[in-house]
């Protein structure tokens, strides 16, 4: 078992490209961490230079207590299932999850206890005389990762594995990797751009863009408490909507103007924004569409602000409708409840939950509550 570190590390290519831009993560002994983001954001390069198949730049890559920079990627101790599973076409299952250990000379034994110990906790032993090319897309991936668990490495490394697989299968591959990882008690490291995966299966989500860690949090904070505007746009499905406005103090309150609405800031949640509201400050607000609601199913428990939206798409989902909505010139997305009435063309009443709104800066586009709580002292 071990931990992993990234410590100030990047990653350049030639002409000046920067792939990775200073990472800092500490990643604990048996712990599932997700890095997550759009497709060029450096999450794959980060996993390659941790196992070994890209070149570091600068900085240093720990496994343990030990620096791997200049470790050859088959001393690492890691093990690694790649997107396209990179299996022999020629060589029959068992073979495929039993190369690797022949080519460290492992003893005979050994290697058909592993092999079939491992099928069998994979549910394909059955599968064992076959080639890839008589599996199915969900029995290659388990095949793939049957070959990473005989190794019994110190780290498994995932870079998108589910990405080639149906949605149904998906959903199945989910909950069969976190059970394994809960089996196995090792740290994974697992690549995709798909917010759900990370959000279902991670204890600890890195979410990267354009080279740069944005936040690294538990899948609740980062869904509650992102850092800034493009964690809290990739988090979450249909994405967060955003609305310029103005913090402005009115009747000793906090509110913020937008061009179609005004909401005023609970007093207890005020205290972040009463600075900036004094000078006037641009600001961003960030409400998730299912924190909007059709005004005639009013969820119980929250602070409504109420306005008027006219009604421009109609999702039926069954469990849930999505309304596309329009209020002076600004198109919003809402998650509403199934019973609503509303049709397109409609102009109907619309309930923001102002308890849980976000409040970014318009210029860093940083969270201004997280800014707060991160500059208040700790407690002892």
């Amino acid at each position: 078992m071990a931990s992993v570190s990234f410590r100030h590390v990047w990653k350049r290519y030639a002409g000046n490209t920067v792939a990775v831009k200073d990472l800092n993560i500490e990643i604990a002994d048996k712990e599932f961490l997700i890095l997550v983001g759009p497709s060029g954001c450096g999450k794959s390069t980060s996993l390659r230079m941790l196992a070994g198949l890209e070149e570091i730049s600068e900085g240093e890559v720990l496994i343990g207590d030990r620096v791997v920079n200049n470790v050859a990627p088959k001393d690492r101790d890691v093990a690694m299932v790649f997107q396209s599973y990179a299996l022999y076409p020629h060589m029959t299952v068992y073979d495929n999850m039993a190369f690797g250990l022949r080519l460290r000379k492992t003893p005979k034994n050994v290697i058909d206890e592993r092999v079939r110990d491992a099928a069998k906790s994979l549910g394909i032993e059955h599968l064992l005389d076959r080639r890839p090319r008589q599996l199915s897309g969900g029995q290659r991936q388990r095949v793939a990762v049957g070959r990473a668990i005989v190794r019994e490495p110190a780290v498994f490394l995932m870079d998108e594995p589910l990405s080639n697989l149906d949605a149904k299968l998906r959903v199945e591959a989910r909950s069969f990797i976190s059970k394994l990882h809960q089996r196995l008690g090792t740290t994974f490291v697992y690549v995709t751009h798909d917010q759900v995966e990370a959000m279902t299966m991670g204890t600890r989500i890195c979410v990267m863009s354009a080279g740069e860690l944005q936040q690294i949090d538990t899948p609740y904070n980062l869904y509650h408490n992102p850092r800034n505007i493009f964690v809290a746009g990739f988090i979450g499905s249909p994405s967060m909507n955003f609305f310029d406005g103005t913090l402005r103090i009115q009747d000793g309150g906090v509110v913020v103007d937008t061009a179609g609405f005004q909401i005023k800031i609970p007093a207890a949640k005020a205290e972040p924004f009463r600075a900036r509201a004094s000078n006037g400050e641009r600001v961003i607000l960030g409400v998730r569409p299912e924190d909007i609601h059709d005004a005639e199913y009013l969820p119980t428990g929250i602070t409504p602000a109420l306005i008027e939206a006219n009604v421009d798409v109609v999702e039926q989902m069954g469990n849930e409708i999505i309304l596309y909505l329009e209020d002076g010139g600004k198109t919003f997305i809402s998650r509403t409840d199934p019973r609503t009435r509303a049709r397109v063309g409609n102009r109907i009443g619309v309930a923001l939950n102002i308890d849980n709104m976000h409040i970014f800066d318009a210029d860093t586009q940083l969270s201004l509550a997280y800014e707060y709580k991160q500059a208040q002292p700790e407690k002892a």
